[in-house]
């Protein structure tokens, strides 16, 4: 992560989290990859000419694991910079805020997406009828497996982003909250006597 895109109120486990989710999609596009060229993975030849492989299909096979590994690495975006800030390579609205709402309801889409997909997919893979070798098989579980991980990852990110941009949004939020000190009120007859219902003191 560059210094530039770093942000230094998000926590360790949650760029832990976002990475993990991005990177759940590695091993199934790799076994894809390997179908559209035609590396053997345990696949009989009947399966290779079943998917279209090396052919048309491997065009199939190429757009599906570039479009899962982009929408994957979005992710990062909840724990970086441009999370929040349109880049400069886009028009329009390069410099502009994101809008918490709408990317928090996208990602918290993209979670339950992501979910029934990953659990869809195993459930595929695991009872799937190929002919395929031993290892081929275990090969293509183990390829898919982290799939169930990308839903569950993506969601408790995404909890975290609103969390975090709607506590930095109110009044005192950037401070006290990015360092992890909670705010308390506390009344006393010297305050009310001056007019002033609460003084806010950090919470150690």
């Amino acid at each position: 992560m560059t210094r530039e895109n770093a942000r230094p109120d998000v926590p360790r486990w949650a760029r832990a989290a976002a990475t993990g989710a991005a990177l759940t999609n590695v091993p199934s596009a790799l076994w894809r990859l390997a179908i559209a060229v035609g590396i053997p993975v345990g696949l009989a030849p009947s399966e290779y000419e079943r998917m279209g492989a090396p052919g048309w299909g491997s065009l199939f096979l190429l757009a599906l694991s570039l479009v899962s590994e982009v929408l994957a690495f979005l992710t990062l975006g909840l724990v970086r910079s441009w999370g929040e800030t349109w880049p400069r390579w886009i028009p329009y609205l390069r410099g502009r805020r994101v809008p918490v709402l709408a990317a928090t309801v996208t990602a918290g889409l993209g979670a339950l997406a992501t979910t029934v997909y990953g659990a869809l997919f195993v459930y595929t893979s695991f009872h799937a009828r190929m002919d395929a070798s031993t290892w081929g098989t275990w090969l293509l579980d183990i390829a898919y497996a982290p799939l169930i991980l990308w839903g569950p990852l993506l969601a408790a990110v995404t909890v975290h982003y609103y969390r975090r941009r709607t506590a930095s949004a109110r009044p005192g939020g950037d401070g006290l909250r990015s360092a992890g000190v909670r705010p308390r009120s506390i009344h006393s007859p010297y305050a009310a006597s001056r007019g002033l219902n609460s003084v806010h003191s950090p919470r150690r």
